[in-house]
């Protein structure tokens, strides 16, 4: 058995660039920041931030969602998996890139829109399911907080 599943937070570094194909496809690769903070070690010595650049690639609907949403300096949690891939450069030498093939992205905090309105943590998933929400028992009219009391 084998698990390939990426989970970061951190901070989009660049607007995302989007491709649309010929077979109706689409991608989008941005940037994505995650920070260990620094801190003081027990002889004293100070150890400072370290932030690693991740290279994220949504397809399809979360592409879409990636376009109309997510912007430079946004925060998102990210789920995914590693993908490696070479290409050759202009001066034909062999690169290796290491990416992180988007599942699940939410952007975090809130955003304001036109209207004045904010919208908090919405998830967008690829493949799209469709969301349950399970029903309140005290929404009901049959029900009263008395019901619910333990003696």
């Amino acid at each position: 058995m084998s698990v390939n599943k990426v989970i970061l937070i951190g901070n989009v570094g660049k607007d995302p660039d989007v491709k649309y194909f010929d077979n109706g496809s689409v991608v989008a690769n941005f940037t994505l920041a995650t920070t260990e903070r620094g801190y003081t070690a027990a002889n004293g010595t100070q150890i400072p931030d370290r932030t690693e650049w991740h290279n994220i690639v949504c397809w399809r609907g979360l592409a879409k969602v990636a376009e109309q949403f997510v912007r430079k300096g946004t925060q998102v949690y990210i789920e995914g998996k590693i993908r490696s891939r070479t290409y050759d450069d202009a001066n034909g030498m062999k690169r290796y890139v290491n990416e992180i093939y988007a599942d699940n992205l939410e952007l975090l905090g809130s955003r304001r829109r036109e209207g004045g309105e904010g919208n908090e943590n919405m998830p967008y998933s690829q493949p799209t399911g469709e969301s349950y929400q399970s029903p309140n028992p005290y929404n009901s009219p049959n029900v009263s907080e008395e019901d619910d009391l333990p003696f």
